[in-house]
Formats: C-alpha cells, sequence, structure tokens
C-alpha cells in the first residue's frame, strides 16, 4: 500500500514552493543595516595622528610671553601712581589678564594666541560620534562648557588661590613659627602639596614627551588635547627673523667688548698706508687733534714734530704711556708748547 502524504507535509511544501514577496529584500535590509553599522564601527579604527610637542610647547611660551606684554602695559597706565601699589595686587592683576584671555578665546571656541599662532585647537577627546566621519583624523568636536569652566576654575582661579596662599604663608612665616603648631602643619602641608604637584608634573611631562598628548594635567584631566586646526596649514611663526636678530646681537655684543680695548691712534696709523684719500687727510690735520678727531679747545703743539693736539687728550695720552710716539709722524713726543707761544710742560 502507498503511503499518503499527511496534511502538514503537503502545507509546508506548498509555502515553501511560494515565491517571497517583491518587497521582502527592503524589510531585510533595513533590519541588517542597524547590525552592519554597528559591526563595520566595532571593526573601524581612528587614525592614528601625531601633534608636533614643539608646536605645543611653543604654544604655551607665546601665551606666557602674551600674558607679560598685556600686563607691561597695564603697569605703564599706573605708572604716575604711587610707587609698589601694583605690587600687592599683582596676584589679581595676573587672574584678571589671565581671565580675560580665556573668555575672549576658549569661552567663545576660539584658541588662545598662542595656540593659534602654532595652528592648534582644543578637541574633546571624550566625544567619539566623529568616528564614522574620519577623514583626516582632526575631527572632533571642541570643548563642551563644563570643560570651558572647569579649565577657568583650575588655570585662573586655581593659580590665583595658590600664589594668595604662598604669599600669605610666607608673610606670616608659618615655616619659622614654632610655638603655632597648627601654622607650621598648615606650611608642611603646603609644601607636600607642591612636591606632589611637581613630581605629578614632571611624570605628566615624561607620557607627553612619549604620546604626545596633554601638555599639563589640566588637559589631561579635562581631556583635553591639542590638534591641528587645518591640516594643510603650516606653523605661522618664522623663526628667520630671529635668528637674524640674535647674530646681530652677538655681534654687536662682541664689538662693544673688543672696540675698548684697541688703541685707535695706533689702529689709524696702521690702516693710513692703506688709505686713497691722503691728501684730504694730511689737509686736515692742522685743523683737527689725531687723537679725538675734533677741533682743539686748548691747542698745544708737540714737540718736536711740531703737530697739534687737544690739552687734555695730549697730557692724558703721555701719562698713560711714557713713551708715546706722535700719531702723524710717529716721532716721541718729549714736550708740548702752548699754540699760541705760551710756556712748554
Amino acid at each position: 500500500m502507498e503511503a499518503t502524504p499527511s496534511s502538514s507535509t503537503t502545507g509546508a511544501m506548498t509555502s515553501s514552493s511560494l515565491p517571497p514577496p517583491e518587497d521582502a529584500w527592503i524589510s531585510t535590509c533595513q533590519n541588517l543595516l542597524p547590525r552592519w553599522e554597528s559591526l563595520s564601527l566595532s571593526y573601524q579604527s581612528t587614525i592614528p595622528i601625531s601633534i608636533s610637542r614643539v608646536n605645543q610647547f611653543d604654544a604655551a611660551r607665546l601665551d606666557v610671553e602674551m600674558s607679560a606684554m598685556l600686563k607691561e602695559q597695564l603697569v605703564k597706565v599706573f605708572s604716575l601712581m604711587k610707587p609698589g601699589m601694583l605690587f600687592q595686587y599683582e596676584a589679581e592683576l595676573d587672574a584678571f589678564l589671565e581671565f580675560l584671555i580665556w573668555r575672549f578665546s576658549i569661552w567663545v571656541d576660539k584658541p588662545t594666541p598662542g595656540i593659534a599662532l602654532m595652528n592648534l585647537r582644543y578637541r574633546d577627546e571624550r566625544a567619539l560620534e566623529s568616528r564614522g566621519k574620519v577623514r583626516t583624523g582632526l575631527e572632533g568636536p571642541g570643548l563642551t562648557v563644563a570643560q570651558k569652566i572647569w579649565y577657568c576654575f583650575a588655570t585662573v582661579g586655581g593659580q590665583y588661590i595658590w600664589a594668595r596662599l604662598q604669599s600669605f604663608s610666607a608673610f606670616r612665616r608659618w615655616g619659622d613659627s614654632e610655638q603655632r603648631t597648627l601654622a607650621r602643619r598648615v606650611w608642611i602641608l603646603i609644601q607636600r602639596l607642591e612636591g606632589l604637584y611637581k613630581a605629578a608634573s614632571f611624570g605628566n611631562l615624561v607620557i607627553f614627551l612619549w604620546t604626545g598628548r596633554y601638555r599639563n594635567l589640566i588637559e589631561r584631566a579635562l581631556k583635553a588635547r591639542l590638534v591641528y586646526g587645518s591640516p594643510n596649514m603650516n606653523r605661522a611663526v618664522s623663526f628667520e627673523y630671529m635668528n637674524r636678530q640674535l647674530v646681530w646681537n652677538e655681534f654687536s655684543e662682541m664689538l662693544l667688548l673688543l672696540l675698548p680695548l684697541l688703541n685707535s691712534s695706533s689702529v689709524r696709523s696702521l690702516l693710513l698706508p692703506f688709505s686713497k684719500d691722503k691728501s684730504s687727510s694730511s689737509a686736515g690735520d692742522d685743523t683737527t687733534c689725531p687723537i679725538c678727531q675734533a677741533s682743539p679747545t686748548i691747542p698745544f703743539l708737540a714737540i718736536p714734530c711740531q703737530h697739534r693736539y687737544c690739552y687734555y687728550c695730549l697730557r692724558t695720552r703721555c701719562a698713560a704711556v711714557p713713551s708715546f710716539r706722535c700719531s702723524k709722524c710717529s716721532e716721541p713726543v718729549v714736550a708740548m708748547q702752548r699754540h699760541n707761544g705760551g710756556t712748554k710742560q
């Protein structure tokens, strides 16, 4: 006897033989698209970027110099007031200038002057939204409002409080107090905190030189990294003119050191045979002093060569050099005589 197929088997064969609907691939694609995007993002790696450490250090140095320039201009405003008045408010003045720089740069999503000159900007390393749009590795949002406020508290407020605390403890001599144990303990605590901060800063510097991220502890705590603002832009500071200025300063300092050591009359007599215009120089010998090259106010004649000198020039030279010779004829000078026929000396 032949076995007849059951109803369930017949229904399964009928359903499998039917073609799927025309929009089935669209619904399947929509269902698998989120999984595909998450899978692609999980395997996608961010482009490694290397920011010049020299540029970051130069940016910090330029910011310090900018603050010093603003402070110098502000001090000139109060130059006519009582001397030393601004000395007791120096911490407040520094905090005010730092707040102005922060207010008109970082708070409005702009780099500081030094950072802008080095073609850098701050980027929030905690944000991961830019991983799907990586092109150069420099993408990423700027600092958030919370990061900006904490940056202001740490740089402006922290430095001001620490400077005031150190000056107050030094003025009160907490370190020298032996009877007041509380002040002594606070002073020891301040010294230990300062030591810990310096040790942490040194460790951060070593890590920065190795990785190129986060110049100081504040940037590391806030995850605020410096990246290039434009990938195709070189840094705006050129050291060509600075090198020329340094060379010229060294050369001028060398001349200022060597010129007083040279005898002008001996150098002039040495260069006299190489002079082209000898007639004009011989004509001017009778009107100017060979030592100071000026018209003698008290003219005196050197004996026996009878050349006219200033009295003070000739007297000083004869006293300094007993065997002084005339600068014009190289003859030894043994005496002086007044040009108008005065007495000999």
